[in-house]
C-alpha cells in the first residue's frame, strides 16, 4: 500500500475541484528558490548516462566525504536496504525509528518482517537498544524540526558498533543547518575510538532536490563506506541518474556563492512566515511551530484543529502537508509574493473556527 505524501497536487485538486494551476503548493519541504538551471550540453540528452567524475568529485567535496552513490533520490536506498542489511547481518531484527517522521524508513522496514520500536521526541535510551540493532536518526526530522548536534550521533554511533548494529542518518534537510552538523565528515575515519572500527555500521541519506529546488531532477545521495557503496550500485544497476540532472548537479554543489545566498534567503523567508502565521492564527489555537529553513510545523491545542484546517486552506487553493497523526500541519517555505495569499488564507479559517 502506497504511503501518502505532500506534493500530491493533482490529486487534491481534483479532489477539491479547483484547476491545479489556481493552487499555492506548500506541500512539501522543497526550497521555493531554485537553482538556475545551467546551458546542458547535446550529449547529455543524447547518450546513455556515463558515470560523472565532475559530479562525483562535487558531491565528494559538498558532502565533505570520500565514498558516496548517486542515486535518483534516496527512496531507492530506504526500499532496498531492508533485505540488502539482512544479508549482511542474518542477526539483525529490530529497528528503532522516530514515531514521527518520514514515514517511508518504517514502512521499509515492516514491510521486510523486522520488528520495529518507535521513539519519541529523544533518541531511544542507549543502554537499552539490543544487539544488532538497526537505529534511524532523521536529523533534523520532518515535520518536528528535531535535530541532534554530531556530538550525540557520535555517541550513538559508537554505541551501534559495540552492538554489531546498523546506524541509519537521514539528513534530507540538513542542508539549512549551520555548517559542521553534518555528520557526513565523521563517516570515513579509521576507528571513532581506539578499539572500535565503525566500518560498516552507518550510512548517511542526502537529498539534493529539497535545499536547491529541483526536487523534480531526482538525485540523491549515500554516503558510506566503500564495501556498501559497492553493494548498492552492483543493486541498482547502471543509469540511475539521468545525464541532464548529473550536470545540473555538479554545477549547483560546486556554486558556494549561490549556496551561501540561498541559506541567508531562506533564513530571512522563514522568520518572515513563522512571524507572520503567529499572527494569523491565535495562541488560543497554534500551541507551537517548530521546523527550519524549509518547513514550518504547527501543532493545536486541539488536535482536531489541524483537520479541519487543512480542509479550509485547501477550499481556498492553498495545499499543505496534514500530519499522517492528523494532528500538525507542515507548511513549505514560500516567497514574499506569495506569503499574502497564503496568510489570507490562514486568517480567514482562524475566523472559521473561531465562530464555529
Amino acid at each position: 500500500m502506497a504511503l501518502i505524501h505532500g506534493g500530491q497536487l493533482q490529486q487534491v485538486a481534483e479532489q477539491y475541484q479547483i484547476p491545479m494551476s489556481e493552487w499555492l503548493d506548500l506541500s512539501t519541504g522543497i526550497a521555493p528558490i531554485s537553482y538556475p538551471i545551467p546551458d546542458i550540453p547535446l550529449s547529455a540528452w543524447q547518450q546513455l548516462p556515463q558515470r560523472s567524475p565532475e559530479l562525483i568529485a562535487a558531491a565528494k567535496q559538498y558532502y565533505q566525504c570520500s565514498a558516496l552513490v548517486v542515486t535518483n533520490g534516496s527512496q531507492a536506498i530506504i526500499k532496498a536496504l531492508p533485505e540488502l542489511y539482512r544479508q549482511q547481518n542474518s542477526l539483525a531484527h529490530n529497528v528503532y525509528l522516530p514515531e514521527r517522521g518520514y514515514k517511508e524508513h518504517a514502512h521499509a522496514w515492516k514491510t521486510a518482517g523486522y520488528q520495529l520500536h518507535f521513539y519519541q521526541t529523544l533518541l531511544p535510551d542507549i543502554t537499552t537498544i539490543l544487539p544488532n540493532s538497526v537505529l534511524v536518526v532523521i536529523n533534523p526530522n520532518n515535520p518536528t524540526g528535531q535535530f541532534f548536534a554530531p556530538s550525540v550521533i557520535k555517541q550513538y554511533h559508537e554505541k551501534i558498533c559495540q552492538l554489531n548494529g546498523l546506524l541509519v542518518l537521514d539528513e534530507a534537510f540538513m542542508d539549512v543547518m549551520p555548517s559542521k552538523q553534518s555528520y557526513c565528515p565523521h563517516l570515513h575515519r579509521n576507528n571513532i575510538t581506539d578499539t572500535i572500527s565503525d566500518s560498516g555500521h552507518i550510512m548517511v541519506l542526502r537529498s539534493f532536490g529539497k535545499f536547491f529546488g529541483l526536487a523534480g531532477i531526482r538525485i540523491g545521495f549515500l554516503i558510506a563506506d566503500n564495501a556498501w557503496c559497492e553493494r548498492f550500485n552492483n543493486l541498482l544497476g547502471p543509469w540511475q541518474v539521468n545525464g541532464p540532472a548529473q550536470v545540473i548537479a555538479a554545477q549547483a554543489l560546486n556554486d558556494s556563492a549561490w549556496q551561501t545566498q540561498q541559506k541567508s534567503q531562506l533564513t530571512a523567508l522563514r522568520k518572515v512566515q513563522e512571524k507572520s502565521l503567529w499572527q494569523a492564527f491565535s495562541q488560543t489555537l497554534v500551541s507551537d511551530i517548530q521546523g527550519c529553513d524549509l518547513f514550518l510545523t504547527l501543532r493545536f491545542h486541539q488536535a482536531e484543529h489541524a483537520e479541519k484546517i487543512y480542509h479550509l486552506l485547501c477550499q481556498q487553493g492553498v495545499y499543505c502537508r496534514l500530519a499522517d497523526e492528523q494532528d500538525t500541519l507542515r507548511f513549505g517555505i514560500t516567497t514574499e509574493k506569495s506569503l499574502k495569499r497564503l496568510i489570507n488564507a490562514c486568517t480567514l479559517a482562524q475566523k472559521t473556527i473561531s465562530s464555529g
